[in-house]
């Protein structure tokens, strides 16, 4: 077995022994498909009460670090990218990352996003983009359903690139920057029409296999966003309002 013991302090235990078998699965020494130890074999190797072990048991799968293919069985499970993503999102919301913040980054991923999904996005691929957009068109007077939509389509470029970095570097920041679309159209009317027209735009260049002009409208899209977003009054403002965090 290649779990490291660690003895741990009292306080905050379950916590302490949760970050510990997080940092040896991140660090490669567990690999998944690795089976964990029982909760009372655990319990020895830290020095903590199996309660302890339980409740660091739970967070871990929580964060889909571990799970149980039966449930006697515990193994080490790599990451999902959703996951790792909420994680970082809830970090961003806590530090109230601003517009201007996840603008400045998502202007650089996105049109990269749209580049590699032109070069090498499936047909697949691209029928599922076709139909978010359709969706996205047919639900422009319902603002909640769209900024749903408008989420789902950059993911979907994003995964189109066949490049997992990129999806894990942008999928936090764009699911704060665009949820935040949502209060924009008070203050700009005609920013659903707007997104329709670059959203068309994008798909056609991806179906093209145009990446020069994929990437030059995911920049134009990206700039708008950001037009409206000062129209709005939203700049320095953070992604997720105090009262939208309480939902």
């Amino acid at each position: 077995m290649s779990l490291r013991s660690q003895h741990l302090k009292v306080n905050y235990a379950y916590r302490q022994f949760a970050d510990e078998i997080e940092a040896q699965i991140m660090q490669g020494t567990l690999k998944p498909g690795e089976r964990l130890p029982g909760e009372v074999e655990l319990a020895q190797l830290f020095g903590v009460t199996r309660s302890t072990v339980r409740e660091g048991l739970r967070q871990l799968e929580s964060e889909g670090l571990v799970h149980r293919p039966t449930p006697r069985r515990l193994e080490v499970a790599l990451p999902q990218s959703d996951k790792l993503a909420s994680r970082s999102s809830r970090a961003m919301v806590l530090m109230n990352v601003t517009f201007r913040e996840l603008w400045q980054v998502a202007l650089e991923t996105e049109p990269l996003a749209a580049e590699l999904a032109a070069r090498q996005g499936s047909p697949e691929a691209l029928a599922e983009l076709k139909d978010t957009h359709a969706r996205l068109v047919a639900a422009k007077d319902d603002v909640a359903e769209t900024t749903r939509l408008d989420t789902l389509f950059h993911t979907q470029v994003a995964e189109m690139s066949e490049n997992r970095v990129l999806c894990l570097v942008r999928e936090p920041l764009t699911l704060l920057l665009y949820q935040g679309f949502i209060q924009i159209p008070p203050s700009v009317p005609q920013a659903i029409e707007r997104q329709i027209v670059a959203h068309s735009q994008i798909v056609d260049a991806i179906e093209a296999k145009d990446p020069e002009r994929a990437r030059d409208w995911a920049h134009r899209h990206i700039q708008d966003f950001w037009r409206g977003i000062q129209i709005a009054g939203l700049q320095d403002e953070p992604s997720i309002s105090k009262e939208n965090r309480m939902k």
